[in-house]
């Protein structure tokens, strides 16, 4: 199956090859000239053949940098053309593609006359896009306040602000059969491990899929297993956070018109390590990340404890707690399964619902949508108020987590203990916590085991995972990046406080 799969990828690129060897000048234009947007036309004293994208280009550069200069010399090569003109970056070629691909990211092209096979590409691309924010998703109290926006190029600027080395290395790829959607691999040359950056390069050229919209159609196609719900890569909004991860030997992948940068490879510790674990002293920092840890565990597992618990195991409930249960499900007509599913769909449908609203309104739906639906679901006996506030703190819980893709990992894998817990109790629970312990354990990030440093066991890695020590005593970069350079600093010198008149 993988030979024929292989073979077919292998004519389909063939075939593109020999689509793009039979273009010429004359027929791409041809094309292009369906287009309404697309300006062809005469200029100059020698009748210069001007070609463009009317809604890619900049009209300024036209108008003051090339008319003019094209009515004021005539010239019998286009590099004489070339050294007249006063715009850097032009390029002479006789290759379609090549002038295809120009034109359609916004360059100018200018041939001699209509049966000259060279053209002078001149960039003058359009630079529109919103301006550096705050971030919404990845917000922190302290720490710095810009975010990623749509732009790759700006994206590029804000990280290499940051990092000002020669070896922050950026390679581009184009992706997306029709999109042709601009995609930065961004590493540190001689501490990145070549391999993973390989690795990246291939999976990438190997995307057969005609559109590329956001950084997630890349994230659910060069994951290792597209079918897991925990995600592989770590999607980041924060130039720090990013920038970050790249000094520890990570990789990060830009997306040309998404705000949302990807790293990788990633362990499933780093999606509860927030940015203010960094801005923080290491005991507070720990202590949160400490709180964030038992949030998704109770998040997880307290429903269906609930319904385990009463439905097989009432021996574990204290006598004092017993009649306060016994009293709130006295009216209660359903069993704690139905009960509690059906708590969990309408937070649920709470959530969607805030979500998919404009901001203001959705708050108001969420607040007193939960208070108004939670009270009249106890009054009228649907449910009780002791389970109420069992599914209520489990929301609360789940919100802990910094990362939004976990998020929503959290409230679906919520739903299979429920299953275990109604069928077999906690023997259930603990099933089918053993078996994503194990699918965790199978799972990798770009090749690199995602259960780090959990499973292998990293004693050096565990000093930034459930518990984060100070910056002094973390010297080496993490294992699980395998990076070239893995020392960090000298840690003898940097324990060292000396004063100044020593």
């Amino acid at each position: 199956m993988w030979k024929w799969k292989r073979k077919r990828v292998q004519e389909e690129k063939q075939q593109e090859l020999n689509t793009k060897a039979e273009e010429t000048l004359e027929t791409l234009f041809e094309t292009l000239k369906k287009s309404d947007d697309f300006k062809s036309y005469q200029a100059g004293v020698s009748s210069y053949i001007v070609s463009y994208m009317g809604t890619l280009c900049e009209p300024r550069l036209l108008n003051h940098s090339v008319l003019p200069v094209l009515k004021q010399h005539t010239v019998y090569t286009l590099d004489d053309l070339k050294n007249l003109l006063p715009v850097e970056d032009l390029q002479i070629t006789n290759d379609p593609a090549l002038v295809r691909q120009k034109i359609m990211t916004g360059h100018i092209a200018i041939q001699l006359n209509e049966k000259d096979p060279g053209v002078l590409l001149i960039p003058a691309v359009t630079v529109e896009g919103r301006k550096v924010s705050i971030p919404e998703v990845e917000f922190s109290v302290v720490g710095p306040k810009e975010a990623f926006v749509e732009s790759i190029d700006k994206n590029m600027s804000l990280m290499r602000k940051r990092l000002t080395i020669p070896q922050f290395t950026m390679k581009e790829v184009n992706v997306g059969k029709i999109t042709k959607t601009r995609v930065g691999v961004v590493y540190i040359d001689g501490i990145a491990d070549p391999d993973n950056v390989n690795t990246v390069l291939q999976r990438l050229e190997d995307i057969e899929y005609d559109q590329i919209i956001d950084s997630s159609f890349i994230t659910q196609m060069i994951a290792d297993n597209s079918t897991s719900p925990f995600p592989q890569l770590l999607d980041t909004e924060r130039p720090d956070r990013a920038v970050q991860v790249i000094v520890e030997g990570k990789i990060a992948i830009i997306v040309d018109g998404s705000p949302h940068v990807l790293t990788c490879p990633t362990t499933v510790v780093e999606f509860f390590s927030s940015s203010d674990d960094y801005f923080l002293p290491w005991p507070l920092a720990s202590v949160f990340r400490l709180i964030r840890l038992f949030a998704v565990f109770f998040s997880v597992l307290s429903t269906s404890l609930y319904v385990a618990i009463l439905t097989y195991h009432h021996e574990m409930i204290p006598e004092e707690l017993m009649s306060t249960i016994v009293s709130s499900r006295a009216d209660i007509p359903f069993p704690p399964i139905l009960e509690v599913i059906i708590l969990e769909l309408t937070i649920e449908l709470l959530r969607e619902a805030g979500a998919r609203l404009p901001t203001k309104i959705g708050q108001t739906i969420g607040i007193v949508g939960g208070i108004v639906i939670g009270t009249a679901a106890v009054d009228a006996g649907l449910t009780s108020n002791v389970l109420l506030i069992i599914v209520a703190l489990a929301a609360l819980a789940s919100f802990t987590t910094p990362v939004y893709q976990i998020g929503n990992t959290i409230r679906l894998i919520r739903f299979p203990f429920l299953l275990g817990a109604q069928m077999w109790g906690l023997i259930g629970v603990s099933m089918v916590m053993a078996f994503y312990i194990g699918h965790l354990i199978k799972l990798k990030s770009i090749g690199r085991p995602f259960f780090a440093p959990i499973y292998p066991l990293r004693f050096r890695d565990l000093r930034d995972a459930f518990i984060r020590l100070p910056f002094n005593k973390q010297s080496e970069r993490p294992l699980q990046t395998r990076p070239v350079d893995p020392v960090r600093f000298n840690i003898k010198r940097t324990s060292e406080k000396r004063d100044v008149d020593e």
